[in-house]
């Protein structure tokens, strides 16, 4: 609904527009037929004429049921005056200007006639009277054919379906409001074949015109020439013969179009289909593939025959049969795994029948299961519904992380306790918890110094000790300095932080090649020339898993193609490190502002040095801090993690490249939101505040 329909001055206008074009335009068509044209107005108007022509045959092959293009027959008629109009005009022009050069009528008419005759007059005689003649012997007269007996039976066939209509009315198969509807739609169905009928006579009399017309342009224009411009007979059927055939041939297109258009109208069923599909459906049965593929190999033996070709045709016969059959069979499983279960003799019933692939798997990446008892949460009105809740995470995230994060599925699961849910992410649950209906979870800080009563649990999120407290509770909670909030929230924020956390399953190469896409639109040639040929979708893939997983946006998918082009090797950890370093100001800048100074923590060079020279003499590449100082680190950066948390920030850490992917590992374990860095990934115009070094008797 737009808004112009809503009011009242809008509805006007819309009625003034559809009451004066249709009558302004066949005053117009009339009006062409009696002022001179101009050349440049015939090229327009004949342009208009094929387009409108080729719209027409579109619309007709789109349709699903005949009736559904009513207005066919009108739009018909309206078409035929606008041909013949513009015939009339034309042979003005001809006749008026012709003398002057092919090129009096205007271009379209040129170029139609020049393209046919191709300087042999003859030529394009023979090919305007071939169009002529399959116009009006072939398509026309099976046409008119064809209405006449539609036209004749639906005329025939009406009494009875009324009387079947009201049949079921006085049985009560049918209210009065649908009894009134069937009867409408049959009479329009008596009404559009009937107009059928007649309307198959406009396109035979077109076709009829335009050969008179053509006579008259070649007739009367010699006369013009020799006798009235002095022209000779050789020159002035050149100039007019070739106009008349253009201007034959550029009216006769548009009318064989328009024939073709009301054959098919009137030759196709009504179905569920358009026509496309319905034809692929009944010309791909394997059945009448299989004999034409043996009849051609027949013909491709025969001494003498084009082998090379007709076994060609035959291969391409058998494959079409051979595709058709596991069509079928596919189709076949379809209907036998969704048939309707079958009633044993106790009465019982058999569902075994019903299985389906719905059933034994589950294609939501994102699938929250929730008990019967958290659906109050789910049906909640407002902007602390968990549904609403959902939509906001997804679509921060999304921005956050640079692609387009999936819908999460929400389905009820009775096997499940009431108040629980479950959220699986790629088929894996990532999360399995309680949360109680009408109560608020208290979490306790450290500053929290007072015992609420409730039932003691842990945050599902964080593990910090809660309890779920009553509503009333909430004021004396929040002076004992817990956090308080609802169970929207505390299934909310969960979901947030295992999305972001597993952010790398979500992201698959169908969403890669959505990103790449939206890129191609501003630069085709970046993406044209480094995926595939430099780097295949399947790495290209891995490498921005690898950025989503330290969660890393890769919407600036640009940057980080111009800097893997560029890129030495094309190993994903290189190409990883490369994409990285591109990202730099991007990364930083998600926990320092553009004027403040970078606070990071570091390892010991000494210390540094050590894990590399290690990891060298046991030839190792992974696992290169050995488990016991690997307990010191994850215990080292806790602690900094707490003390920048009081002061409000984030976890930073900067080390060597050859160490940040095991140590971001290891971080992350401290602080899920921490970023580790490289050296080579700061900034050269940033500021670095080392907080604090790790090393040596601190680890």
């Amino acid at each position: 609904m737009t808004d112009v329909a809503l009011t009242p001055s809008g509805i006007n206008n819309g009625r003034f527009t559809s009451s004066v074009v249709l009558p302004l335009a066949l005053v117009a068509m009339i009006l062409l037929m009696v002022i001179p044209v101009p050349p440049i107005m015939l090229d327009l108007f004949f342009t208009f004429n094929i387009v409108l022509s080729l719209v027409i045959l579109m619309a007709s092959l789109n349709t699903y049921r005949p009736l559904e293009f009513s207005s066919f027959p009108t739009i018909l008629l309206f078409a035929t005056i606008l041909r013949l109009a513009l015939n009339v005009a034309s042979t003005r022009v001809v006749l008026a200007h012709g003398h002057t050069g092919t090129d009096a009528a205007g271009q379209v008419i040129k170029a139609f006639g020049e393209f046919i005759t191709a300087g042999n007059f003859a030529i394009g005689m023979l090919v305007f009277f071939i169009l002529i003649i399959i116009n009006m012997a072939v398509i026309v007269k099976g046409t008119g054919r064809v209405s006449e007996v539609s036209a004749r039976f639906t005329l025939d066939a009406m009494p009875g379906k009324q009387m079947a209509i009201d049949a079921e009315l006085n049985a009560g198969l049918l209210t009065p409001e649908e009894a009134k509807k069937r009867r409408e739609e049959v009479t329009r169905e008596s009404d559009f074949y009937g107009s059928m009928d007649g309307a198959t006579k406009f396109v035979k009399g077109d076709a009829i015109a335009g050969l008179m017309i053509l006579g008259i342009n070649i007739i009367g224009g010699l006369i013009v020439g020799m006798v009235f411009h002095d022209l000779t007979l050789t020159k002035a059927a050149k100039v007019y013969i070739t106009l008349a055939i253009g201007d034959g041939l550029v009216a006769q297109i548009p009318s064989l179009l328009l024939s073709v258009a009301t054959a098919i109208i009137v030759t196709r069923d009504s179905s569920a289909h358009n026509l496309s599909d319905r034809l692929m459906q009944q010309l791909g049965d394997g059945r009448a593939w299989w004999p034409v593929a043996g009849i051609l190999t027949l013909f491709g033996i025969v001494p003498g025959m084009p082998a090379p070709l007709f076994l060609g045709a035959a291969g391409l016969a058998g494959m079409i049969a051979w595709r058709s059959k596991r069509t079928q069979m596919d189709a076949a499983e379809v209907v036998d795994t969704t048939a309707a279960p079958q009633e044993g003799a106790d009465g019982s019933t058999d569902h075994a029948d019903q299985l389906t692939l719905d059933d034994v798997s589950n294609r939501s990446v994102l699938l929250l299961e929730v008990g019967y008892g958290l659906i109050p949460l789910i049906e909640e009105n407002g902007k602390s519904s968990l549904v609403a809740r959902i939509t906001g995470i997804r679509k921060q995230a999304s921005r956050d992380l640079g692609f387009i994060i999936p819908p999460v599925r929400i389905r009820d699961n009775l096997s499940i306790p009431p108040n629980a849910y479950r959220l699986t992410i790629a088929g894996v649950v990532v999360a399995d918890d309680e949360v109680a209906v009408g109560k608020l979870l208290a979490i306790q800080s450290e500053a929290s110094n007072i015992t609420l009563p409730g039932n003691v649990v842990k945050d599902p999120t964080f593990g910090l000790d809660a309890v779920w407290i009553e509503p009333q509770d909430r004021n004396r909670a929040i002076a004992a300095r817990y956090t308080v909030v609802d169970p929207s929230t505390v299934v909310a924020t969960q979901i947030n932080q295992l999305v972001r956390s597993n952010a790398a399953d979500l992201l698959g190469q169908d969403d890669v090649q959505e990103l790449l896409d939206h890129v191609a639109k501003s630069a085709p040639n970046l993406v044209s020339g480094i995926v595939p040929k430099l780097i295949s979708l399947g790495v290209l893939t891995q490498v921005l898993k690898a950025l989503v997983a330290e969660q890393i946006s890769v919407g600036d998918l640009r940057r980080i193609l111009e800097a893997l082009s560029g890129a030495k090797t094309r190993e994903i950890d290189d190409l990883v490190d490369t994409a990285r370093i591109a990202l730099a100001p991007i990364i930083v800048q998600r926990v320092c502002g553009p004027k403040d100074a970078l606070s990071v923590i570091t390892l010991d060079s000494a210390l540094e040095q050590i894990i590399i020279q290690n990891a060298r003499t046991g030839g190792r590449e992974t696992g290169m801090i050995e488990p016991g100082l690997g307990r010191k680190l994850l215990e080292s950066f806790k602690e900094q993690s707490k003390i920048l948390a009081d002061s409000d920030k984030s976890l930073v850490v900067v080390t060597s490249p050859m160490l940040r992917r095991e140590l971001s590992t290891l971080v992350r374990q401290a602080a899920p939101d921490a970023l580790v860095l490289s050296y080579r990934e700061i900034p050269e115009n940033k500021r670095i505040n080392v907080a604090a070094i790790i090393g040596g008797s601190e680890a």
